[in-house]
Formats: C-alpha cells, sequence, structure tokens
C-alpha cells in the first residue's frame, strides 16, 4: 500500500478511493460530451474504485463493497427510501459494530461445532478460567459454562449490542461461573487466565500474539479461531467440519 495510505484506517481509504473514482468519472463524461444512466456512471464508478482499491492492496471482501457501493446507492435513491430508514439502520449498524471502524474487527459468530472442539481443549477435572476476546454473542461462554462447569469464564465485548445481549443471555439462563464486561481486549489482563481464545479478524493477530507472549502464564493455552498469528505457526491445529470449515490454531505457552 502507499506509504501515504497506510496508516489510515482501510475505511477511511475505501472512501478516498469512491470519491477519486467519482471525480475521474464525472470528469471524463463532461469532457467526451457523454449522457449516461445513472445506474451506468454508478457502475463505472463501482468499477474504478473496485480496480483502484485491488492495486493499493485492500482486502478481496473491500473490493465487492467498492463496486457495489455506488450502484446501490442510486438504486436507493431512485426507490426514494424514506430517510428515517437509513437513519435507523445506521443506529443499528453503531450498536452492533461500535469499534470495528477504529479495531477492524467485525462481529463473527463461531458456530456450535466450533464450541464443541474448544471443549476437547480445557483442562480435565480441575478448576480453570477461560476468557473469549470478542465474546460477540455470549454462544462460546455459556455452551462451555454449561458443558465444563468447574472453569471459569469471561468474556470480553467492545460493541454494545452484542454486549447486551451475552450479559442477558447470561444473566437469565442463571450461569453464575459466567461473566462478560464491557470494553477493549486490549485492556484485559491475559496473566489471569489458564485459557485465551479469539475469534477476530487478520488485523489485529500479530499485536495480539505479542501481548500473549508478555501476559500469558507458562503452560497456559492461546487459542486462534480462523486466523493465524503471522509468521508463528501453531503447534496444533483442528480443522471443524462446519459451513466455514473453521480452523482452531493452539499454541502452549
Amino acid at each position: 500500500m502507499n506509504p501515504l495510505l497506510k496508516h489510515l484506517p482501510p475505511s477511511a481509504v475505501a472512501l478516498i478511493l469512491q470519491l477519486t473514482a467519482f471525480v475521474i468519472v464525472v470528469f471524463s463524461i463532461r469532457l467526451f460530451g457523454l449522457h449516461p444512466a445513472p445506474i451506468i456512471s454508478a457502475l463505472l464508478c463501482g468499477a474504478l474504485a473496485a480496480t483502484f482499491s485491488y492495486f493499493i492492496g485492500l482486502a478481496r471482501w473491500w473490493l465487492f463493497i467498492q463496486f457495489l457501493f455506488a450502484p446501490a446507492l442510486v438504486l436507493m435513491l431512485a426507490l426514494a427510501i424514506p430517510p428515517g430508514f437509513f437513519l435507523a439502520a445506521f443506529l443499528v449498524m453503531l450498536v452492533v459494530y461500535w469499534s470495528t471502524f477504529r479495531t477492524q474487527v467485525p462481529l463473527y459468530l463461531s458456530s456450535d461445532k466450533v464450541w464443541q472442539a474448544l471443549e476437547t481443549q480445557l483442562p480435565a477435572g480441575q478448576p480453570f478460567t477461560f476468557v473469549d476476546l470478542g465474546s460477540g454473542l455470549g454462544g462460546v461462554l455459556t455452551h462451555l459454562a454449561r458443558t465444563h462447569p468447574q472453569g471459569s469464564y469471561l468474556g470480553v465485548e467492545a460493541a454494545p449490542l452484542p454486549f447486551l445481549w451475552s450479559w442477558l443471555r447470561i444473566r437469565l439462563g442463571g450461569y453464575r461461573n459466567c461473566k462478560v464486561q464491557w470494553g477493549s481486549l486490549w485492556d484485559c489482563d491475559l496473566s489471569k487466565h489458564d485459557v485465551v481464545f479469539a475469534y477476530l479478524s487478520p488485523v489485529p493477530m500479530e499485536r495480539l500474539w505479542h501481548k500473549a507472549k508478555e501476559e500469558m502464564r507458562s503452560g497456559s493455552l492461546f487459542i486462534s479461531s480462523t486466523f493465524p498469528v503471522p509468521d508463528c505457526p501453531p503447534q496444533k491445529t483442528i480443522t471443524v467440519d462446519d459451513l466455514h470449515h473453521s480452523t482452531l490454531h493452539i499454541w502452549q505457552m
């Protein structure tokens, strides 16, 4: 990525590329005296923005967003959808993906087969502590708290709605060995836990690995679902037969 852009969040880079594509398309249309339909202009903007994103080095899923953004905007304007709908959608997205802009960690929900695979890695016949970094809706916590009641479980979640959902799930379910706290995973002291689990994104894994090496006790387990640590092969992997063919990457510290 261009040195001038690499320090910006991907969302900011994507916006810059969208605006650049828009300016180029509008300038070209006026230069050649063309009069394309709005949807054609939007498709040209999308294709150009996606091309720029590819060469800049944005993640592949950004290419689809870049291509569809302008055409979707044109279609929504054509349908004359009331502005209140977009405000409501924005507020819902805000409470669900609260810190995604900053952390680049969206809400991923692990499958029940991943939960079952996690069961096999928990200490048997003795008390232990488990923390889920980015615990989402609390599925991992409540499942393991039910199947392995000798453990003590903590979830850390930064997004308001998933936090509230998981808090209610734990309280209403009566899980006394389980709790969730609202906050950043970077403020969590990993030295207090025997098993650290994370299902985040590729972006924070290198930084999280450094945090784990500095804080986790000898003999404790660090487990990442799907996303490996760059340049640090796991000591063990478990491939899960779920929809996404998830893989648990496991390190003993």
